[in-house]
C-alpha cells in the first residue's frame, strides 16, 4: 500500500511515497476505510516542514474522508459503503477537552501516522459520517478547518443571528467561519492583504472587509463599522501579532477564539484592556468527535459546501504544501485519489 511519509528531520524536500503493509481486516470495534482525500492545514506544513518534528517516516495528514470497506464485529454505526470523514482528537469523543486533548500524541499525521494513505483501519470514533452528498475533497475539509470555525462560533462561542463576526484572514478556518456565520444570520467583517480576495469574500457574503496593509488600525476600524460598540467574535488566527487589534476590535464582554499563531508562538498580551472589555480569550483546537458529528449534521441540512482553491493529486503532496507556503490561495487546499 502507498503512503507519503516525513523523514527525519523533515522538509518538503524530504516527503517520499513509501509502501506500508495493507492494514487487513478490521478487528473488534473497527472499521476499515478506503481513503479517497485530504485536505491541508498549518498543522500539517509545520509536521511536513520539520518545524514540529515527529518520527521518522511518518504518514502525513491529519484530514482523511473516504469510503468504509469493511466493519468489524460489535460495530452498529457504519456500514460498507458509508462515506466518513476522520476525527482530529480520536481519543475525545464528547464534553469538555482533557488529558491527551492537550497536546498531539494522538493527532493522526503527528503523534501517529495520518491519512495519506490509501486504506486505513481504525476505530469507530476515529471517524464520523460525512455529510450527504459532499465530494471526499469537500469532506476533507471539516476533520480540522471546518471543525475549529463550528467550534469558535457556534459551541464556545454561542453564535447567534445577529451578532457580528470578524475573521482574519481568507484561509481555510476564516473562510469556513465566514460561511458558517452567514448561515447563522451573523454580519460578518474579514480581513485581509489581498484585495482580490476581499472581493471574493464579499461575494461569498461577508458585509465589510479592510485591507490590514493599508489600514495598519484595522481593529479600531473593524470597531467603528459596528457603530463604536465592538465585534461579538473574533476568529483570532494570527497569534501574538494581531492579538491586540483583535482585543481593540472586541465588544465589552465579547468572545475572541485564539487558534493561529501564523505570527509567532508567544508574544505581549494588553491584559488592561483586556480586562476592561471583560473579554473571553479562549484558547482552542479544533474539537471533539460530537462537536463534529453536530457540525455534519448541521451541514447534511444546509446548501453550504467548502472553498476548495486547488486539488492535487496524491503524488503531488509536496507541491501542494509549497502551494499553501506560498499563501496565494483563498480557503482550503485538497489531494484526492
Amino acid at each position: 500500500m502507498k503512503a507519503i511519509v516525513v523523514r527525519a528531520p523533515g522538509g518538503l524536500d524530504r516527503l517520499e511515497i513509501a509502501e506500508r503493509p495493507d492494514p487487513g481486516a478490521p478487528g473488534p470495534g473497527e472499521i476499515r476505510v478506503a481513503i479517497h482525500a485530504t485536505s491541508l492545514n498549518y498543522h500539517d506544513l509545520i509536521v511536513a516542514s520539520g518545524r514540529s518534528p515527529s518520527e521518522d517516516g511518518r504518514v502525513l495528514m491529519s484530514d482523511g474522508a473516504g469510503v468504509v470497506e469493511a466493519v468489524g464485529p460489535h460495530v452498529a454505526e457504519f456500514r460498507p459503503g458509508d462515506s466518513v470523514v476522520s476525527c482530529f482528537f480520536p481519543q475525545w469523543p464528547d464534553g469538555a477537552p482533557r488529558g491527551s486533548v492537550g497536546g498531539f500524541s494522538e493527532t493522526p499525521g503527528d503523534g501517529v501516522d495520518g491519512f495519506a494513505v490509501r486504506h486505513a483501519v481504525r476505530p469507530v470514533g476515529a471517524f464520523t459520517h460525512a455529510p450527504k452528498g459532499w465530494s471526499h475533497a469537500e469532506a476533507a475539509t471539516i476533520t480540522t478547518a471546518g471543525l475549529t470555525a463550528w467550534r469558535a462560533l457556534v459551541g464556545d462561542g454561542a453564535l447567534k443571528a445577529g451578532d457580528t463576526v470578524l475573521a482574519l484572514g481568507t484561509g481555510g478556518v476564516a473562510i469556513l467561519a465566514l460561511q458558517i456565520a452567514k448561515l447563522m444570520g451573523a454580519a460578518v467583517i474579514v480581513t485581509s492583504s489581498s484585495d482580490e480576495k476581499l472581493e471574493r469574500a464579499r461575494a461569498l457574503g461577508a458585509d465589510h472587509t479592510i485591507n490590514y496593509r493599508q489600514h495598519a488600525d484595522w481593529g479600531a476600524r473593524a470597531r467603528e463599522w459596528t457603530g463604536g460598540v465592538g465585534v461579538d467574535h473574533v476568529i483570532e488566527l494570527g497569534g501574538p501579532g494581531t492579538l491586540a487589534q483583535s482585543i481593540q476590535a472586541v465588544r465589552v464582554g465579547g468572545h475572541i477564539s485564539l487558534i493561529g499563531v501564523l505570527t509567532g508562538r508567544s508574544g505581549e498580551v494588553p491584559t488592561s484592556v483586556l480586562m476592561a472589555k471583560q473579554a473571553r480569550l479562549q484558547g482552542l483546537i479544533v474539537g471533539s468527535r460530537r462537536q463534529q458529528q453536530d457540525f455534519v449534521a448541521a451541514l447534511s441540512l444546509s446548501a453550504l459546501r467548502p472553498v476548495i482553491d486547488r486539488t492535487f493529486a496524491f503524488e503531488d503532496l509536496a507541491e501542494a504544501f509549497r502551494t499553501q507556503e506560498a499563501a496565494a490561495h483563498f480557503g482550503k487546499i485538497c489531494a484526492e485519489w
